[in-house]
């Protein structure tokens, strides 16, 4: 069976990964850490968190709430800062088979330009998913991810300052999440990432007080899958570049219901906080799909459910 995927076929090197399960952003730490738990050279690719331009502590305790088949997070892109990243993590990545794709994220346009900037040419770093879930200090506190004029000048800053593969993780924060991603495709991203967390909250009944120290947070796990799919459903009829799912995958069925809408990758976040081998479980279990029905491409599966 073939499982490779082309993460990013417009990118003159392109992108390729061995198979099609990779890591979400903030739930894998830097891989070092899992790297003892499990084979990590398995996997397809893996996000480390998200990185900002100097070092953060991150958001007041308590930053995490389970909530019913989800989790509510806020940590606040608490990281090492992108120098320290370089100088300790990379060196580990450029050893290892899988590639490394950098989150990014930050608080102005002129940030995102600087850490891709400052990504170019480091050995270990394989690509950049750009963050867009973030604050616009400048317009307010809205995020970038919200507004698609916003979403197409930060994809055009990274772009104009890397020659890396760019991905561009959208917000489903949004009234009309095609026109996010035919902004940022139009901007040059090479692929795009479906969905980062929907916005939510939870309230202590018994202190009468929100349950996160910075009051809302971000949702992830099984509760959003069907928001995700669903975007991913709508955006794959919409754009050439490629997709990759993200949100509420747990098992091999999440990841090939992502694939068959039309993702050619998925990420798995929450599911591996409590599972830690959810990740090789799914994909052993594509393997065993894909056995069992006599399909030896992974690319006969990819947007079969849109007819």
């Amino acid at each position: 069976m073939n499982l490779a995927v082309q993460l990013a076929p417009t990118h003159p090197r392109g992108l390729w990964l061995k198979n099609p399960v990779t890591t979400a952003a903030g739930t894998f730490g830097y891989g070092t850490e899992y790297s003892q738990v499990f084979d990590i050279q398995r996997l397809g690719a893996i996000v480390c968190k998200s990185t900002t331009l100097e070092p953060r502590e991150g958001n007041p305790q308590p930053r995490l709430k389970e909530t019913p088949a989800g989790l509510l997070n806020s940590i606040g892109l608490q990281n090492i800062g992108v120098e320290a990243l370089i100088k300790e993590k990379a060196p580990i990545w450029a050893s290892w088979q899988v590639p490394v794709i950098v989150s990014i994220a930050g608080e102005h346009i002129e940030d995102y330009a600087n850490l891709a900037s400052r990504l170019e040419g480091v050995a270990g770093v394989g690509g950049i998913e750009v963050n867009i879930g973030c604050p616009n200090i400048a317009a307010g506190g809205m995020e970038f991810g919200t507004d698609a004029q916003a979403a197409a000048a930060v994809t055009k800053a990274v772009r104009s300052t890397t020659s890396l593969p760019v991905i561009v993780k959208l917000s489903p924060n949004v009234t009309n999440i095609v026109k996010i991603a035919l902004a940022v495709e139009e901007a040059g991203a090479h692929a795009i990432c479906l969905i980062n967390t929907l916005r939510g909250m939870a309230i202590d009944v018994t202190t009468h007080k929100p349950s996160l120290g910075s009051i809302s947070g971000g949702l992830s796990g099984p509760a959003i899958k069907p928001v995700a799919l669903y975007m991913v459903y709508q955006v794959a009829s919409k754009v050439n570049i490629t997709i990759i799912g993200c949100g509420g995958v747990s098992s091999a069925e999440d990841a090939l219901e992502f694939i068959m809408a039309g993702a050619s990758a998925v990420q798995v976040g929450t599911a591996q906080l409590a599972h830690p081998r959810a990740l090789l479980d799914v994909l052993e279990g594509i393997e065993q799909f894909m056995r069992k029905e006599g399909i030896r491409e992974l690319s006969e599966l990819i947007g079969v459910a849109r007819g």
